[in-house]
């Protein structure tokens, strides 16, 4: 008998308890991705949170933005690999891998996005998440004016910044739940 995964210290919750919006939106996930996110069955142990989650992981990573859904995907592995959170650089670094059609450049990113080929763009786009998750309390004009020497406008900024301090919560919250990303992952788009 295969043994159940382990999603993090909390109580696995049961999906079939779910308020029914919830478990819609579970639904949705298995047949669009092929599973459920074990951060979403995390958060599950609080729905209310949860559907507060979801609403501002879409509105933050799949809503019209001046960065693409690949920038901002690189936005979350960056951040993850500063923090060293081992889930969110394998679902993360998964979904760069798929956007960007490029297994390589997905395994540069988890590894040391520094070593990629990038464009001017997006490694001004990506030190400053680094400067932004690393050293927060050091922020200066500099950091901010070479985005916008690499085409980034104050929307864009926004964006960056929210998407980075974004990652760093859930970076968080992975750490201290221990959670565990699918084993799906490991195995996508390579």
């Amino acid at each position: 008998m295969p043994q159940k995964d382990i999603l993090s210290i909390l109580p696995d919750p049961d999906i079939s308890a779910l308020d029914p919006d919830i478990q819609k939106y579970f639904k949705i996930c298995e047949e669009k991705l092929g599973l459920i996110p074990n951060v979403l069955q995390v958060y599950a142990y609080k729905p209310n949170r949860l559907r507060k989650f979801m609403d501002m992981y879409n509105e933050i990573m799949l809503e019209e933005s001046g960065l693409s859904k690949l920038e901002r995907e690189m936005i979350a592995v960056v951040v993850s690999s500063c923090n060293r959170c081992y889930y969110c650089l394998v679902a993360h670094g998964q979904a760069v891998r798929q956007l960007s059609g490029d297994p390589e450049l997905g395994e540069m990113m988890v590894m040391n996005y520094r070593i990629a080929p990038l464009s001017d763009r997006h490694k001004a786009m990506l030190d400053f998440a680094w400067k932004l998750t690393e050293t927060p309390g050091i922020f200066e004009e500099e950091d901010r004016q070479k985005l916008r020497d690499a085409g980034f406008n104050e929307s864009d900024y926004f964006d960056i910044c929210e998407t980075v301090s974004f990652f760093n919560y859930t970076n968080r919250m992975a750490h201290a739940t221990e959670m565990m990303p699918n084993k799906e992952y490991h195995s996508l788009d390579r």
